[in-house]
Order: C-alpha cells, then sequence, then structure tokens
C-alpha cells in the first residue's frame, strides 16, 4: 500500500490547488470527514478524480463500468441488499475469478466480511463509482428475484388470512424481501413495469384465466399470464397497497399507492371496476423523479416554438391544446405555465386530475361528489384575481361559457378539447352553443398534437419504406434522395421494439383575422383548415413528415397516430 496522502496525489491527478487543499485541511480539522469527501463537497474535485487518486494511493485498478449482462447474481441468496447498500460495494464473478468493485477502499472490516461469507478469499479489490455500484446492486437483486414465471408456478390457493396480514410496503420494493409469493409478485410485476418505462400496468380478467398487460409508449404489450385461482389474492393485494375496501368487489374503486424502486420514487393511481369475471384494475405509473419537461423538449420546430413562446406571454385570450386521450395535452400545457411562471403573476389551475404539483402555483382538484365541477370552481377561481387560469378540460357549454368570459374580461386561459385537429375545435366549440362571434373574440390559437415513437437510437439503421406509404404522408422520391428514413431493429435498450421514447408533433392555428372572418361565415372544419394551410400553417402529418425525414421516426409510425 503506499503511504503518500491522498491530497499530495490529487495535487497531480487533478491539479488540485494549494490553497483549496488547506482550506479543506481547516474544515476537515473543525468538522471531521475525509479529506477526498470534503473536496468533492466542495465541488473542487469529482467522484472520478478521487476514485483515480484512490486508486494512486491503494494500487487498486479503477473499474469505468459494471458490466451486468455476465453479472451472476447468486450471492444475492446470502448477502441482504442493505448491507452492500450501506457500504457501497459489491462482489463480482467474472469466468476468470472474482472481484470486490468498491466505492471506499478503507472499509477493511465489511470487505473482509464480504470475503468470509461468499469463501472469496482470493478476491480482486477494484474501484468503481457509487452509481455504477448501486444499480448493479439493484439489477443483481431484482434479477435473482425469481422471474415473475416462477413465483406463479409456486403459487397456490394462498390462505386469505396471510395475505391481509402481510405488512404494508415501506421503503424500496427492492428491499422486500417477504416470501408471500402474492407480495413477491405484485412487487416484481410494479418493478418490471418501472424498469420497462411502462405508463399503465392492466390486469383483465377473462373467463379462464387473467391477462396482464402493460403499455410503454403508447403501445400495450402482453406482461404475464397468471392462472385464474390467484384473480382475488392478486386484487386483495393490489386493494391494501392502495387502502381501499378489500370487500367492496360490485363497485368501482379508486385510490393510490407511493412506492420506491431503487433510485426511482413512483406515484401509482390504481383504478378499478368489476366485469362479468370480476375486477378488472388499471394501475397509472407516474415516475415522479421525471422532472417537467420544457416547450424546447416536446419536439416543437424552431419556428413553431418561437411562435408559441410569444402567444403564452399575451395578458389575456384562450389558448387551446386539442388531441385523443394520451396525446400529451397536459404535459404540452405544463410546460407552458412552467415557462411562464414567475413571481408577478397570479396562475391557478382546476384539473382532474392534478398530473403534477407545480411550486408557484395553486392547483384546484375537481371533486364531483361535492359538486366542485370545472364550471363551478372556475367561478371562484375568477374571483382569485388570477393572470392566468388553466382549465384541465371544456367538456360542456357552462365551462365553456365561463373560460370565455374569463378570457373576455382579461385573463389568459388555457385548456383542452378532445378533437381531432385544431379547426375542428372551433366547430366543436360553436356546436357546444358558443356564438361563433365570441369564439372569434377571444380564442387565440389552437395547437392540435399526437405523440410519436422515436426510432431507437441504439439499433437504428436506413430504410426505403414502401411507396404507398411515402405517398400517403406527403413523401417524394426527390425528398427521399436528399435525406435517410431510419427504423429500428430492435434491441435490449428499446425492448425489440425498435422505439423508444416519444415526441411530439404539432399543428398551431393561429387564429387571424382572415381565419376570424371565415370563422363568422361557416364552422365547416374543413374550409377552416384549409384556408388555415393557405395561410401558412403545417398540418399535423406535414410535421410528422418532417420528424420522418429527420430521422426521428418512422414513417409507419406518422400514419398511425394521424390516420383520419
Amino acid at each position: 500500500m503506499g503511504h503518500r496522502l491522498i491530497g499530495e496525489i490529487l495535487k497531480d491527478v487533478c491539479n488540485l490547488q494549494e490553497e483549496a487543499l488547506a482550506e479543506a485541511l481547516n474544515i476537515q480539522e473543525e468538522k471531521g470527514g475525509r479529506i477526498g469527501e470534503i473536496l468533492i463537497q466542495q465541488k473542487i474535485i469529482s467522484e472520478a478524480d478521487l476514485l483515480k487518486g484512490l486508486g494512486i494511493q491503494f494500487g487498486l485498478p479503477l473499474w469505468s463500468a459494471i458490466s451486468i449482462e455476465d453479472m451472476d447474481a447468486d450471492f444475492a441468496q446470502q448477502i441482504p441488499i442493505q448491507f452492500l447498500k450501506k457500504y457501497k460495494m459489491i462482489p463480482v464473478a467474472k469466468p476468470d475469478r472474482a472481484y470486490i468493485a468498491v466505492n471506499d477502499p478503507m472499509l477493511f472490516q465489511p470487505i473482509d466480511d464480504l470475503r468470509l461469507i461468499l469463501g472469496w478469499d482470493g478476491a480482486e479489490i477494484v474501484l468503481a463509482s457509487y452509481s455504477s455500484i448501486l444499480s448493479a446492486i439493484n439489477f443483481a437483486y431484482d434479477m435473482s428475484r425469481d422471474s415473475a414465471e416462477q413465483v406463479i408456478q409456486d403459487m397456490h390457493e394462498e390462505d386469505r388470512e396471510e395475505i391481509i396480514s402481510a405488512v404494508e410496503e415501506t421503503g424500496d420494493l427492492l428491499d422486500d424481501t417477504s416470501d408471500t409469493p402474492i407480495i413477491k409478485m405484485v412487487n416484481l410485476m410494479l418493478s418490471q413495469a418501472v424498469k420497462a418505462r411502462a405508463s399503465d400496468i392492466h390486469i383483465e380478467p377473462y373467463r379462464n384465466r387473467i391477462k396482464i398487460r402493460h403499455r410503454v409508449d403508447g403501445i400495450l404489450y402482453d406482461m404475464l399470464s397468471p392462472p385464474k385461482h390467484i384473480q382475488a389474492t392478486l386484487i386483495s393485494r393490489i386493494k391494501i397497497m392502495a387502502k381501499l375496501n378489500i370487500a367492496e368487489k360490485r363497485l368501482p374503486q379508486d385510490g393510490r399507492i407511493e412506492i420506491r424502486i431503487g433510485d426511482k420514487s413512483v406515484d401509482i393511481r390504481v383504478s378499478i371496476i368489476p366485469t362479468a369475471f370480476g375486477e378488472r384494475v388499471v394501475l397509472r405509473l407516474l415516475d415522479k423523479t421525471n422532472i417537467l419537461l420544457r416547450l424546447s423538449d416536446l419536439g416543437m420546430s424552431e419556428e413553431g416554438l418561437k411562435v408559441f413562446n410569444g402567444l403564452i406571454s399575451y395578458a389575456h385570450g384562450i389558448i387551446l391544446v386539442t388531441g385523443p386521450t394520451g396525446s400529451g395535452k397536459t404535459t404540452t400545457l405544463y410546460a407552458a405555465l412552467s415557462t411562464i411562471n414567475n413571481p408577478d403573476i397570479n396562475i391557478i389551475t382546476i384539473e382532474d386530475p392534478i398530473e403534477y404539483q407545480i411550486e408557484g402555483i395553486g392547483q384546484i382538484q375537481v371533486n364531483p361528489k361535492i359538486n366542485l365541477t370545472f364550471a363551478n370552481g372556475l367561478r371562484s377561481i375568477v374571483r382569485q384575481d388570477p393572470d392566468v387560469i388553466l382549465v384541465g378540460e371544456i367538456r360542456d357549454l357552462e365551462t365553456a361559457e365561463i373560460a370565455i368570459q374569463a378570457a373576455l374580461t382579461g385573463h389568459l386561459v388555457f385548456s383542452t378539447l378532445h378533437t381531432n385537429d385544431s379547426a375542428s375545435a372551433v366547430t366543436r366549440l360553436i356546436d357546444m352553443g358558443i356564438e361563433p362571434f365570441l369564439v372569434t373574440s377571444s380564442v387565440i390559437a389552437i395547437l392540435a398534437q399526437r405523440l410519436v415513437r422515436n426510432v431507437c437510437n441504439e439499433c437504428k439503421a436506413a430504410y426505403t419504406p414502401d411507396e404507398e406509404s411515402m405517398e400517403n404522408i406527403g413523401i417524394t422520391s426527390e425528398m427521399f434522395t436528399a435525406k435517410k428514413i431510419y427504423r429500428g431493429k430492435g434491441c435490449q435498450s428499446c425492448l425489440n421494439t425498435g422505439y423508444r421514447g416519444r415526441t411530439g408533433i404539432f399543428e398551431l392555428m393561429i387564429l387571424d383575422d382572415t381565419i376570424n372572418n371565415l370563422i363568422l361565415k361557416t364552422s365547416d372544419s374543413n374550409s377552416i383548415k384549409r384556408k388555415a394551410i393557405e395561410q401558412g400553417m403545417i398540418a399535423l402529418r406535414q410535421d410528422g413528415t418532417l420528424k420522418a425525414l429527420s430521422g426521428l421516426t418512422t414513417v409507419e409510425e406518422i400514419l398511425r397516430v394521424t390516420q383520419k
């Protein structure tokens, strides 16, 4: 072992200045602690610098990553996950020899304990970053859990009492080592869904079987088919976690569960409805560690973004976002709100449900049981002297009227409508019973949007789509020769789908004088759309075509989401 001091080594490794080292030594004298950790806290060196220095001091090799593909997770049966997390270390068995990856080589006792338990006398110590050790630990314990199919094999008609008395979840799901098969299975189902980046899990009962599917990037995939006899037990377990009434099987119920899986904090909304073959459950997963998106992350073109940024800073008027369920309307509105959110304006929202909490914004949850509807809530909001109001959705004439009134009296109002394109939103409002002149004097812009799946970067390859598809989305052979269109072959990182993540395609219709004059004459959405395109509006499918030509998505994907 070297006897050089770590401070001296760091001077060579990362040009650590004498003054910075002296300051850290003072802090060490006052408060104690390790010099390396103090320098990291002071943001003078990075973790990588310290590991490089420790490698030199102790003569240890440094691993830039821990390869989890060929990891043998057998040790997970012998060592509690808490031990490895506490001491930031993990045993790695390679075909040629055994290693113990550590973040802190000074923990001699725990390292010896680990060697002793595993019988790995000659295991070599290597250094690795804390994040790579933590993700390897989470991976190993997730892998070592019986696979979901295995859990189902072990499952017999469980004693109902045993499940009801099962301890409620606390802390990290990966730390829960409960042996009750049903608890294992639910934990596994949730952790697999989070790993696959699923937004929903569907548990669907049929006559002789149950089907569990999850939705990834907007598409449902089969996940498991457990035997019918565990249906009641499985649903009871979910009800216990969501604090619902397990005896009530005839009425719909709603609840929520909060869990942690590894380093993710996940909020789950639970919806249960009775069907002919038992209760059907849908779990909506909201990953709280995902921060709010900014407008520039949504996939708008530079030009579109500039125009939209201008619109959301208007003093009054209505901006509508339209599209079917799950097309990202709420995300766009939240991004717009966080863009304009600052201390000198008052923003109040009424939503059903509140999807994200935003600092500095007053958010109201609709509650029909006590007659707090969109319309009633909106009436009260107007009396709260807001500058900007977000109404989750315009569902009826009453809400539409109050929203328009608010816009005409000097408020900026954001809301959503379920229509297919921007022009149909005008028709919908007039059909609801709003006078055309009120639409033209209050609505300033309508944004229609869809979500398309991105081609997976790991396995994308150029291809030539068939002529019919290209014709359908308006790609001519001249366009195609200049650009390449890609699709994914399918790999581990995209779960063999060829797609990973999603982006938006947009159609922004601004209600200028020409469009307004037309609306006063006709509410036919086709005429309005034609006129808007003449004025230079880029239609949804056109925007999709541009995204396909820039290699972001596929022609099939554009056709899927913009079908008439």
